[in-house]
């Protein structure tokens, strides 16, 4: 992870050589953003720095509907330090948790799954589930502002294995329903600032 004064002085410029290599938590707003985002810039004393967009979600924190930090370059500060973290990080995005488990997940990289966390937990700051699920919310959220999909389908090609859970997490995450985000979009003054 990149240090808070590297950070802040990128977010402050707006510098999109660090777009998706940290992201911007406002603990006023509860919102997370990329530091690229056009949206005012919160007081230094109200932020908080992570180095992916789950480790914030983690935090309790929900994405900008403005900079959508789905869109950001996946381009984390552990890179390159642990192909175990990178070959994991494959395999969630391939789907590896939609249907299967963490324990099976670490064991086809032969290690224990408490390991995995630890691993993930140092390097990522999220659980290995809750990328996978961040990646869902990511996916369906990139489908739902550029298809036509119905929700059913968006739900199950973004991975959900229901449209409960499909809602359940779009109301946690945003808090809201995905139609009222599809809304939005098509009704841009109806979008909400972080």
């Amino acid at each position: 992870m990149l240090s808070f004064e590297t950070c802040n002085a990128a977010r402050l410029r707006r510098d999109p050589r660090y777009d998706g290599r940290f992201f911007t938590a406002v603990k006023t707003t509860g919102i997370y953003c990329r530091p690229v985002c056009p949206a005012k810039q919160p007081l230094t004393r109200n932020v908080v720095y992570y180095p992916a967009a789950a480790a914030a979600e983690a935090a309790g924190f929900r994405p900008c509907l403005r900079c959508r930090p789905e869109t950001a370059p996946f381009c984390p500060a552990w890179n390159g330090t642990r192909s175990t973290v990178a070959r994991a990080v494959k395999l969630i995005n391939d789907g590896a948790l939609d249907e299967c488990s963490v324990v099976r997940l670490a064991t086809r990289l032969g290690i224990s799954s408490r390991h995995l966390a630890r691993l993930f937990e140092r390097h990522v700051g999220a659980t290995p589930q809750q990328l996978a699920k961040t990646l869902r919310v990511q996916r369906a959220k990139r489908l739902l502002d550029a298809s036509g999909h119905t929700m059913t389908e968006i739900a199950f090609q973004a991975g959900f294995g229901s449209l409960r859970r499909f809602n359940a997490a779009f109301a946690e995450l945003y808090g809201r329903s995905p139609s009222s985000l599809r809304n939005t979009q098509k009704n841009p003054g109806l979008r909400s600032r972080p």
